[in-house]
């Protein structure tokens, strides 16, 4: 089966979550592209979604939908995350700018939120495929 096939199994919910995941990536991507002091945030973002897909689906190929899969974000978007809240206090990023970035963090950092748990689940011994 398929990552993308294994995904449709997940409650709708989550399916939405990760759409918005999706949507807020991408958007935030493109908003930033409009500001020379943001350019390189975007390049930052766009490296670090490209080695998040590749490695959630080595990680799916070597073990299926686990809650393990969740290390993978720990390990890329954690420090993303502080990259993002320290950008935050540049004054020179203008405020449209900065709307979206914090959108953009608020997301990951939610996101984070389940794969910690997720993980640690996965650590304490829920290894079983989240496909139902």
């Amino acid at each position: 089966m398929s990552f993308e096939d294994a995904v449709t199994t997940l409650p709708t919910w989550v399916q939405w979550w990760m759409n918005w995941m999706a949507l807020v990536i991408v958007g935030t991507m493109i908003v930033l592209l409009f500001s020379k002091i943001t350019r390189r945030d975007t390049f930052i973002i766009l490296l670090n979604s490209v080695a998040a897909y590749f490695s959630m689906m080595w990680l799916y190929d070597q073990l299926g939908l686990v809650r393990l899969l969740g290390i993978v974000h720990i390990v890329l978007w954690t420090p993303l995350a502080i990259y993002f809240w320290q950008r935050l206090k540049n004054p020179d990023i203008g405020i449209p700018f900065r709307q979206v970035i914090w959108v953009f963090l608020a997301t990951i950092v939610v996101s984070l939120a389940f794969d910690y748990a997720d993980v640690v689940r996965y650590l304490l011994g829920e290894r079983g495929s989240m496909i139902p």
